[in-house]
């Protein structure tokens, strides 16, 4: 490092700080384990310093050596590295975990982001505390900088740099089975990096597997047992015909995907907060599916589960991959058999490519780009408050009833994501007061929407509703992947079709889809991993979180790493133990699912291109495999 920098002193201490609070904040008691946790962080600090050194000694050397350049060196380097652990803890409240895959996104989509963070934060408040500890220490620290540069030096950093670069990964040191511990011994800026490069996660390469083709007839042949009226129409894949022994029947669907709902925010499932009354009156009128568990963390990975009915791989969701046009999803098989099928949002739905997605795979886009401004009473930078998107959704379903055309319309609200900003009056809890508001609203808009659909007579009667979420409002707990943390809400509302039942069947997001087709009666092509629920022989589901992927039936789980590493997992109570067993029956039964989804794109694809050539173009030479497009 060049001369006397402060560079490090202030990031190993900043870094320390901040690890200490964690350590408080998730120890419970265990001081050795997050003492490791301290002293494998450390290391892990030293690490990053390796990387930035020739950075450093650059600056440093081209520094004038008056005073007053000297003093603002030391401002910067004190305003980054305070600033930095701020942005680490606050994202450490929001996701339970240090700079992610999350965090990348953050640097891409800024406008949402910084949007966001300005809303739910006082941003300026942290800029002036931040800089006003930044000053005093510069003013505190002695004025004495020599520079040392050398070549010999500075390329002696290079090396080293690259040969950490080749050997170190910060995964292959976790050292404990409580995934906080491991986490708080990471460094922040090292994990940021370390997501951009890896992206994507060839399954090949960094997971388990087995034979491909043994693993294609073990799958086909669980999908016999539970779709006894289908036939394969190949052999290498699970392509095949599903026929139903019983009339059609054109119904329309409204399928609520609620942002962040927890199964644990609704009274049915235990909570006293009273946040969902709405939600939970349907219950006694409903089908109601208790067991299902969320695919991912985030909401395109729960579109994804959802629309394509496959389980989650590793990296990125296909939503957001290169060459995802042109897939059998829900809303294909639906318009093949004359429904108008649209995807209504109420945020900017270039964010996360899912108007790309939607738009390539046969849906109509209706985001908040193409709702009449007249028509928005209340919006934050998220997105428009769920009371205008339920109002949308009501239009689209008049314009499609005019016509007397079944619809099918995907609906992915957003009042309950940070801020929680809503408008005033709605509910007994405050605007911009936190997650508890952003439910509480959510199902507030829900109910009125569901009044308001009363009101037009043969669409509602004739209209299947389906509320469920994209994911839980938190996936972090002391396993990896914890199973309780993935639980979300299933229901099926439908008084004059469906007759109200509890089914408590282990299921997954991506059996909704084949669920619903089945209580439609329709005969269609199926390139679905996902099965119907009320007709299935194999209770499992499916987890995970960017990296990991979790197999989960009745009694074990099973939990793939990247590092080709499988951990089992046996339940005891509501609590699963890790255990040093081998289950071969159970890894293959896992991969069979998991690895024969990576193969999605020759398996799902379902007729020629329709995507132009610049679209292509423009889609290919973006480094992160798509290309937002920002709106007016």
């Amino acid at each position: 490092m060049a001369g006397r920098s402060p560079f490090v002193p202030i990031f190993l201490i900043t870094n320390f700080i901040l690890r200490i609070v964690l350590s408080v904040m998730c120890g419970q008691g265990q001081f050795v384990e997050f003492l490791c946790a301290t002293v494998i962080g450390i290391f892990n600090d030293f690490i990053v310093l390796i990387y930035l050194a020739p950075l450093i000694m650059v600056i440093t050397h081209f520094i004038s050596r008056n005073k007053i350049s000297i003093f603002i060196w030391y401002f910067v380097v004190t305003f980054f590295c305070i600033f930095t652990i701020i942005a680490e803890f606050l994202f450490w409240q929001e996701f339970e975990n240090r700079f992610n895959f999350i965090a990348v996104d953050y640097l891409i989509y800024t406008k949402e982001v910084i949007g966001n963070i300005t809303e739910s934060y006082n941003v300026s408040l942290i800029i002036l505390v931040t800089s006003v500890i930044a000053l005093i220490v510069a003013k505190l620290l002695p004025i004495v900088f020599h520079s040392r540069f050398g070549w010999m030096k500075f390329g002696l950093s290079i090396v080293l740099g690259g040969i950490v670069f080749g050997v170190f990964d910060s995964s292959k040191i976790e050292f404990s089975n409580n995934r906080y511990a491991n986490e708080i011994s990471k460094n922040g800026l090292y994990e940021l990096f370390s997501a951009f490069r890896h992206n994507d996660l060839p399954f090949e390469r960094f997971y388990v597997t087995e034979n491909q083709e043994e693993l294609t007839e073990s799958l086909r042949k669980n999908i016999q047992l539970d779709e006894q009226d289908s036939i394969f129409l190949g052999r290498h894949n699970i392509a095949r015909q599903i026929t139903s022994r019983k009339k059609s029947k054109k119904l329309n669907i409204v399928l609520i995907m609620v942002e962040s709902l927890s199964a644990s925010f609704l009274e049915h499932f235990g909570n006293c907060e009273k946040l969902t009354p709405n939600i939970d009156r349907l219950f006694e009128r409903s089908m109601v599916f208790t067991n299902v568990r969320a695919a991912g963390t985030r909401t395109v990975y729960g579109l994804a589960a959802v629309n394509l009915s496959i389980p989650p791989i590793p990296g990125n969701s296909i939503i957001r991959r290169r060459d995802n046009e042109n897939l059998s999803t829900i809303g294909s098989i639906l318009k093949e058999n004359g429904y108008a099928c649209k995807f209504v949002y109420g945020g900017f739905g270039y964010f996360d490519n899912m108007n790309y997605f939607f738009e390539n795979n046969d849906y109509e886009i209706i985001d908040r780009n193409k709702i009449d401004k007249k028509n928005i009473t209340f919006a934050n930078n998220w997105g428009i408050c769920d009371e205008d998107l339920f109002d949308a959704v009501i239009r689209e379903a008049d314009k499609s009833a005019e016509t007397k055309q079944p619809f099918f319309l995907m609906v992915m609200t957003t009042s309950n994501h940070r801020p929680f900003s809503y408008p005033d009056g709605k509910i007994d809890i405050p605007s911009k007061t936190g997650r508890a508001g952003g439910v509480k609203y959510t199902d507030f808009a829900i109910g009125q929407f569901l009044e308001q659909a009363k009101d037009k007579g043969v669409w509602f009667e004739d209209t299947i509703f389906v509320i469920t979420a994209d994911h839980t409002a938190g996936s972090a707990g002391k396993l990896e992947l914890d199973p309780s943390k993935y639980h979300i809400p299933l229901i099926i509302f439908a008084p004059k079709h469906i007759a109200p039942q509890a089914v408590n069947t282990l299921a997954s997001q991506i059996d909704i889809g084949p669920t619903l087709l089945a209580l439609l009666n329709l005969s269609y092509e199926s390139k679905f991993f996902g099965h119907d629920i009320l007709a299935t022989k194999n209770e499992r589901a499916f987890i995970s979180n960017y990296q990991r992927i979790g197999y989960l039936n009745p009694s074990k789980l099973i939990i793939f790493k990247p590092i080709n590493q499988a951990e089992i997992y046996k339940k005891n109570g509501d609590e699963f133990t890790k255990t040093d067993e081998k289950d071969n029956n159970l890894q293959r039964e896992a991969l069979q699912y998991f690895q024969s989804a990576t193969k999605w794109r020759s398996w799902n694809k379902k007729k020629k291109e329709k995507y132009s050539t610049e679209q292509k173009s423009a889609r290919m030479a973006s480094p992160t495999g798509f290309e937002p497009v920002l709106p007016p």
